[in-house]
């Protein structure tokens, strides 16, 4: 794997810390997502970021790690990132926490792994 490749897991489990640490200042998911101003925006470029730096390993040559990852949770943090960008006042808020409740903490395992792996 090349050090760029995994310069952007550690930029995904970054994103997925800030995220968690959102949530924890702020007590719920919930809380955070009703948050018009400062935390749901936040969350929802981070959602954004994750998914545009999976989408630059998967246009790269070397991106066989990928297959640590569940082929429909990558497509639909694809699909989210789209939403955000080209519909964000529709985002379906039900669809973010979801995401963040199951998806996120399975990303974060499957980058602890790959990171301890090339330790």
């Amino acid at each position: 794997m090349s050090k760029e490749s995994i310069s952007k897991i550690y930029l995904i489990l970054e994103k997925i810390e800030y995220i968690e640490e959102i949530v924890t200042n702020t007590g719920s998911i919930t809380n955070a997502l009703h948050d018009l101003t400062t935390y749901r925006p936040a969350i929802l470029m981070h959602l954004t970021s994750i998914a545009e730096q999976f989408d630059k390993i998967k246009k790269s040559s070397n991106n066989t790690f990928l297959e640590y990852f569940e082929t429909d949770d990558l497509k639909g943090i694809y699909d989210v990132r789209n939403y955000i960008a080209h519909d964000y006042e529709g985002v379906n808020l039900a669809i973010i926490e979801w995401i963040i409740r199951h998806i996120l903490p399975k990303f974060k395992e499957q980058c602890m792994k790959i990171i301890e792996a090339k330790l």
